[in-house]
C-alpha cells in the first residue's frame, strides 16, 4: 500500500554523499562493491557534496536499518530506532546520518518527499524528520501518548501521520504537519483502517474505515465529502490523482467486493472495469490511469498475477504470472521481479510496457536484467525506484541486508 505522492520532483542544489566503515557484502562481479558500517550511526555525519549520475554499486546495510526510499538524487533509510540515513547514489555509501533519541523501537514507517526535501520516520510515540538538501534534523514531533503512527504519507508540503494506539486498533486520529518545520497543522478524530495507506493529492488526504471513504481539506481536515451509502471500500489505493476501492487483503473471506473507481472530488462510483474476482493483494497507479493490480486465489497467495486495467477506458489490459507483490512504476513500465517458481528467468528484474503487457514485441517487449545475489527469491527483496530519468532501480535484500544499485531496463 505505497502509491500515495510520497516522491515528488527532483531535489536542486545540493546533493549529498560521503563514506563509511568496513562491512561484509561481497562483489558479484557486476557493479561497483562498497561497504558500509555494521551498527547504526550513532552520531551525526557532517554531509558531502557528490556529483555525477547514478551508478551501478552494491553497498551492505547496517543492522539499524530497515524500510528504505530514494529521490532522484540519494536512497533514505530509517532506523529501528526512528533515525534517518543518507546514502550516496554514486556508490551507495552512507552520506549523512539522523539518529534519534531514546530506545530502539521496532519503525518500519517511512515517506521520503523529495519536492518538499524531507523524509520522515516514525517510530514508537515520534516522528522525526531530516532536511533531505543539508542532510541535517529537520524537526521532532511525539504525538499523543499511547498513540503510534500507523501509516505516514506527504504531498504539498503537508507531512500526514494515521495515529493509532499502540495495542489496539483501529486508528484514532489524522495528524498533520508542516513539512518544512514540523508545525502542527490540525489533528482531527477519524475512523480509519491503519492497515491501508494515506492517499493525498489536488489540495485533499483520503482514508477509508473500510466501509466509506473519507475526503479532507488538506489545509483544515474538515471533511469535504464520503463515499455513497452501498460503496464498500476495504482498500483505498491511490496514484496519479485516481482513487479506487478494493477487497482487503486482510481478508479471510473467499469474495470480495468489485473494483470500484471513485471521483475524487465527489467520491461517487464511477465506471470501472470488471476485475478477476480473485484476492487483491497490492495496487499501483500510474499518472495516465493504468492500475496494475496482484491478485491471487484467496487458498493460496503464494503464486498470482499482476494485471493492468485501463480506469480511463474501463477495461482489463493484460495479465503477468507471478509470485510476488513486490513492483512499482517507473518511465511508462510496470517494475517487478520474475516469477520465483520458473527456474529459467527467476532472480531478475523484469520491466513491462504498462499499456502493450508482457506478450508485446518490438520496443515495447519486456526486458529483463541479469540475475544478481540480491534479486534471488531468498533474499525477500523490495524494490527501490528514485524516480525521475535515474535510470536506476536499488534492490534492498532483506534477508542478507543490503543494497544493490542497477540499470533500469
Amino acid at each position: 500500500m505505497r502509491p500515495t505522492r510520497w516522491v515528488g520532483a527532483a531535489l536542486l542544489g545540493l546533493v549529498l554523499a560521503g563514506c563509511t566503515g568496513p562491512g561484509n557484502t561481497p562483489s558479484d562481479g557486476s557493479g561497483r562493491t562498497t561497504v558500509s558500517a555494521p551498527g547504526a550511526p550513532s552520531a551525526p555525519r557532517t554531509p558531502v557534496v557528490v556529483s555525477g549520475p547514478w551508478r551501478a554499486w552494491t553497498a551492505s546495510l547496517s543492522a539499524q536499518e530497515e524500510t528504505c526510499g530514494a529521490t532522484a538524487h540519494q536512497i533514505v533509510c530509517g532506523t529501528r530506532s526512528g533515525g534517518l540515513v543518507g546514502r550516496s547514489r554514486a556508490d551507495g555509501e552512507v552520506t549523512w546520518a539522523v539518529p534519534a533519541t531514546g530506545g530502539a523501537k521496532k519503525n518500519g514507517r517511512l515517506v521520503v518527499d523529495a519536492a518538499d526535501e524531507r523524509a520522515v520516520t516514525g517510530a514508537g510515540g515520534v516522528l522525526r524528520a531530516a532536511n533531505l538538501r543539508t542532510g541535517t534534523a529537520a524537526w521532532t514531533q511525539r504525538l499523543p501518548d499511547g498513540t503510534v503512527p500507523a501509516a505516514l504519507g506527504a504531498a504539498d508540503g503537508t507531512v500526514y501521520a494515521l495515529e493509532a494506539p499502540a495495542t489496539t486498533y483501529p486508528a484514532q486520529a489524522l495528524g498533520a504537519f508542516r513539512a518544512s518545520d514540523g508545525k502542527k497543522l490540525w489533528h482531527r478524530t477519524v475512523d480509519a483502517d491503519p492497515y491501508t495507506a494515506i492517499a493525498a493529492f489536488g489540495g485533499r488526504v483520503y482514508t477509508t474505515d473500510g466501509k466509506k471513504v473519507t475526503a479532507r481539506d488538506a489545509r483544515t481536515g474538515a471533511a469535504s465529502a464520503t463515499s455513497p451509502r452501498g460503496t464498500e471500500c476495504p482498500n483505498l489505493i491511490s496514484g496519479g490523482h485516481y482513487l479506487v476501492c478494493t477487497g482487503s487483503p486482510y481478508t479471510t473471506q473467499d469474495s470480495f467486493p468489485p473494483l470500484q473507481r471513485l471521483d475524487p472530488v465527489t467520491l461517487s462510483p464511477l465506471p470501472t472495469a470488471e476485475d478477476t474476482g480473485e484476492k487483491p493483494e497490492r495496487g499501483l497507479i500510474s499518472s495516465d490511469g493504468v492500475l496494475v493490480l496482484y491478485e491471487a486465489s484467496p487458498e493460496d497467495s503464494s503464486a498470482g498475477a499482476w494485471n493492468a486495467y485501463d480506469l480511463v477506458h474501463h477495461r482489463r489490459l493484460w495479465s503477468y504470472a507471478n509470485t510476488t507483490e513486490e513492483a512499482g512504476l517507473a518511465g511508462g513500465r510496470f517494475v517487478t521481479f520474475t516469477p520465483g517458481n520458473v527456474a529459467a528467468v527467476r532472480g531478475r528484474v523484469i520491466t513491462i510496457d504498462l499499456h502493450a503487457g508482457p506478450q508485446a514485441t518490438g520496443a515495447a517487449a519486456p526486458r529483463m536484467s541479469a540475475p544478481y545475489a540480491q534479486t534471488r527469491t531468498g533474499e525477500h527483496p523490495v524494490l527501490v525506484l528514485p524516480g525521475a530519468d535515474t535510470g536506476h532501480v536499488v534492490v534492498h535484500a532483506l534477508t542478507h541486508r543490503s543494497l544493490r544499485s542497477i540499470p533500469l531496463l
